[in-house]
């Protein structure tokens, strides 16, 4: 707080002085409100070019010169530097919105811009901000129950998995690989459906990796049923495949004991010399037979060994691979229903991995090799493989397929859907509008606001798609009103119908409310301040 004292006039009236008061800026009531508008749809303008299937992309170029590119939302906001309080507010929004959906980021932020563009008009009319805050919560809870009455079931059956992969489609449709879109969803959707559990309706995504690999192109990006590492063997003379493995997973180094306290050893004669060199040979032997011993054909260490051992482990036909990470390690123990051992003592036969095969595949002409282990027991422990011809593109890969499988675990844990396009929110827009005239409050307003808001997601598909947004979202509602068919939305790739269930353009119900419920969040939490001091700097 800033130090203040207290003086008098030569009246006796009381005088506070606060120090540092002309530097301090300070904006009050609706000024402080716009304000907080302006940046959000800054903001939120920024990733309105970017939504839908024709949404551009954006290129961000870092302190270090690193490039990303990208249409992903949260993955935008994230690597943009935002000064402003309300700017890393919608930064946050977009994130929430990842962590717990996966999908939807762009459209929750371009939604959350466009309510607070609304409320600004309403704020110029002279409707007080709680008053549009609480019209906005009550639209929400109108259009979430009106999504609830015209989402339709969506059966997940693992003999019929095309629905589940015409959903994964309408995800990839927007990205960079849309090109082989139909090969990246059945990607997707037999990952999920190999670590899914139908019974509880969840799927645990750290059986599911996702690994990368620069080189080939898209379509050689494959599923492996197992565990794919950035390694090789550690000598080059170790045979390239194996067969039925049994692996020693180890958390300890192929190395003499080392004491845990700070050591000096002094080496004054050849014998000495001789006699430490033959401890260390007789402790790599030892430790070589007690892996050997316990029957496995492949030892796994999660530490690193000298050329010594490595020879050692050559000459005893021990293949090694070394420097592993501890989440490969796990990944690799879960798949092969292998024990992570700490110490060589305690290594037994029953603590050790299986699997049918583990292969050293090489890429083109660059020497660069990755391990592969397939044939697990655990089959439901799985590897997405993806190709591509540069950094970027592995790179938006990875992210476009999280979004994917995102999108297929929500139809597994809610298999309730309604159709995109911009088709629930035109519907959503009509349920509000026709309870706006019920209401004889103040909050009638908040409510047509909250529907015009709603009609800017198609408006921006439209624009984005070279169409033009007014006529279209006009004839899709007008045509929504008299067929009262609620699938009908923007055709924004020209497939000659507004049907998007023809289109077989879905998204889940889950993620549909979820956007709605955390943008109006949001635009009321902003609504209610009506005070910013800040020192110094005025935010950007």
């Amino acid at each position: 707080m800033s130090e203040a004292q207290l003086i008098f006039d030569d009246y006796g009236k009381p005088i506070i002085i606060v120090k540092g008061q002309n530097e301090e800026k300070r904006l009050t009531g609706n000024d402080a409100i716009k304000s907080h508008i302006l940046a959000a749809r800054s903001v939120a303008s920024i990733l309105r070019t970017s939504l839908g299937p024709k949404g551009l992309d954006k290129m961000m170029v870092d302190s270090d010169g690193d490039v990303t590119i990208t249409n992903d939302g949260a993955t935008i906001l994230k690597r943009m530097d935002v000064e402003h309080e309300v700017a890393k507010l919608l930064v946050q929004l977009s994130q929430s919105q990842d962590d717990e959906i996966g999908d939807g980021t762009t459209g929750v932020v371009v939604l959350a811009g466009a309510l607070l563009e609304k409320a600004e008009d309403l704020l110029d009319k002279g409707i007080h901000p709680i008053r549009i805050a609480d019209g906005y919560e009550s639209a929400a809870k109108t259009a979430s129950l009106h999504l609830d009455a015209i989402a339709e079931q969506y059966p997940v059956d693992p003999q019929n998995l095309e629905p589940l992969i015409l959903t994964a489609m309408t995800t990839l449709g927007s990205k960079i690989i849309n090109r082989c879109h139909r090969q990246m969803a059945e990607i997707a959707v037999d990952a999920v459906m190999s670590v899914a559990d139908l019974e509880t309706r969840d799927v645990n995504f750290e059986l599911i990796k996702v690994e990368g690999k620069v080189g080939s192109k898209l379509e050689n990006t494959r599923l492996v049923r197992g565990v794919v590492i950035d390694k090789d063997f550690s000598h080059s003379q170790m045979p390239k495949e194996l067969k039925d493995v049994k692996i020693a997973i180890l958390t300890c180094p192929f190395e003499p004991p080392k004491p845990k306290t700070k050591h000096k050893l002094e080496v004054s004669t050849a014998d000495q010399y001789r006699a430490l060199h033959k401890y260390e040979q007789d402790t790599f032997i030892k430790m070589v037979d007690q892996v050997k011993a316990a029957g496995a054909t492949l030892a796994i260490c999660q530490w690193g060994f000298d050329d010594e051992a490595n020879h050692l482990l050559l000459q005893k036909g021990l293949p090694a691979v070394r420097w592993v990470g501890g989440p490969e390690i796990e990944h690799i123990a879960i798949a092969t229903n292998g024990r992570i051992v700490p110490r060589f003592e305690e290594l037994t036969p029953e603590k050790l991995g299986s699997a049918g095969s583990v292969k050293e595949i090489t890429f083109g002409t660059t020497k660069e090799s990755m391990l592969v282990i397939e044939g697990c027991p655990n089959s439901r422990a799985v590897t997405i493989f993806i190709r591509g011809g540069n950094k970027m593109i592995v790179e938006e890969a990875k992210r476009s397929m999280h979004d994917a499988l995102c999108a297929v675990r929500n139809l597994v844990r809610n298999d309730r859907v309604v159709y995109g396009g911009g088709a629930a929110e035109i519907s959503c827009a009509l349920a509000v509008a026709a309870q706006a005239d019920k209401i004889c409050t103040l909050e009638q307003y908040a409510y047509r606001a909250f529907a015009d808001a709603l009609e800017v997601i198609p408006m921006a598909l439209a624009e984005n798609a070279g169409l033009s947004p007014i006529d279209n979202l006009t004839e899709v509602k007008s045509m929504q009103v008299k067929t009262n068919n609620h699938a009908l939305g923007i055709d924004c790739v020209g497939a000659g119908t507004a049907d998007m269930k023809v289109q077989h353009v879905l998204e889940s119900l889950h993620s549909k409310k979820q956007q709605i419920l955390l943008a109006t969040q949001l635009v009321k939490m902003i609504l209610k301040i009506d005070d910013i001091r800040t020192s110094g700097e005025e935010p950007r």
